[in-house]
């Protein structure tokens, strides 16, 4: 006999593609969230990447979004006075929907001048979406993260620029605000703050067990095709599918194998390790799938087009080639080691 309908299941399966159903989504999702505030042990961290590993397993636009609101509101409950942490958990429990803006806008940074907001901010994902964003900004006091009230101070919003092949339904578009009040955003924490460690890394890891859950949707979408047009039996296909279980697991096994050291020493450089392996997965598992499924793959209708170009977008994350230059150095100065 089953067991009751899973509720994260239910939602992800009727989940819809326009604005109004991402952000309802995204408030029925945040009742779900496993962990509140930081993970406290490595049973807390799993839990919490098994829970973005499943929503990136099926939707990574949404995953997206969803790892932008844990991890808003991990900063506000860590870094802000607990009684205003407190009425900013109540309002997400009301429906209030969260991300952080820390993609610097060329030429227009984020500045708060005589006490107003002006400049931009890029890959704003979420834009139109949110209700608050977390945004870096150069204040008198140095560099401070804002929490800003989109709806007390809307930017504009550039929807001209996100023309990509992948990740669309992120809404991940440039915003700016041009003398925004003081009324509509406040400081949280203090300078620095925002790439304190582990907590950084701690963040990189919650969005490569996204791109995790990413490559297991692409191993979905091929086994259900193999199915489909009854091609299952072919030992050639065999071949391919087993070689593409074998990637999707590695990259479940690395986010897996990271989670455990969760907050030890070390734990900086394994993600680091983590966020090479998964890339290198996903990279792989793309490959596999469109030498298994063909052309019919690359048909917009096929839902293995949208797998495998949102997955090929939301893996281009910033400074890979710094995560490589540091596992390099952790291998050097033996923070890594291989071992079984």
């Amino acid at each position: 006999m089953s067991g009751p309908p899973d509720p994260l299941d239910m939602l992800l399966s009727t989940t819809g593609t326009d604005n109004p159903a991402m952000g309802r989504a995204l408030r029925t999702l945040h009742g779900l969230v496993p962990v509140a505030g930081d993970p406290r042990d490595p049973g807390e961290m799993l839990a919490l990447l098994r829970f973005l590993y499943r929503i990136g397993r099926h939707d990574l636009p949404l995953a997206r979004l969803v790892e932008g609101h844990v991890d808003a509101l991990q900063i506000i409950q860590r870094y802000d006075d607990p009684a205003a942490a407190d009425r900013v958990l109540a309002s997400a429990g009301s429906g209030a929907l969260f991300g952080v803006w820390n993609a610097a806008l060329v030429g227009e940074p984020l500045r708060v001048t005589d006490g107003r907001l002006y400049g931009g901010k890029s890959f704003a994902s979420g834009a139109g979406i949110l209700t608050h964003a977390i945004a870096g900004a150069d204040t008198p006091e140095g560099h401070r993260m804002l929490l800003v009230d989109l709806a007390a101070s809307a930017p504009e919003i550039d929807r001209t620029w996100w023309n990509v092949v992948g990740m669309e339904r992120s809404q991940t578009h440039v915003v700016r605000w041009n003398g925004a009040a003081p009324a509509s955003f406040r400081t949280i924490g203090a300078p620095g703050d925002y790439v304190r460690e582990p907590f950084f890394s701690g963040g990189a890891l919650r969005f490569v067990a996204c791109h995790a859950g990413g490559v297991a949707g692409v191993f979905d979408h091929v086994r259900n095709h193999l199915l489909a047009t009854g091609r299952g039996g072919d030992p050639h296909q065999l071949g391919r599918i087993a070689e593409l279980y074998g990637t999707a697991e590695a990259a479940a096994d690395a986010v897996r194998a990271v989670a455990a050291t969760w907050p030890e020493p070390g734990f900086v450089e394994r993600v680091a390790a983590a966020r090479l392996a998964v890339a290198a997965a996903a990279e792989h598992a793309i490959t596999l799938a469109q030498q298994t499924v063909g052309v019919s793959g690359m048909f917009v209708a096929h839902p293995l087009s949208a797998a495998m170009t949102n997955l090929m977008v939301y893996l281009r994350q910033p400074a890979p080639d710094a995560q490589r230059m540091r596992v390099g150095q952790a291998a050097v100065d033996a923070v890594l080691v291989p071992d079984l």
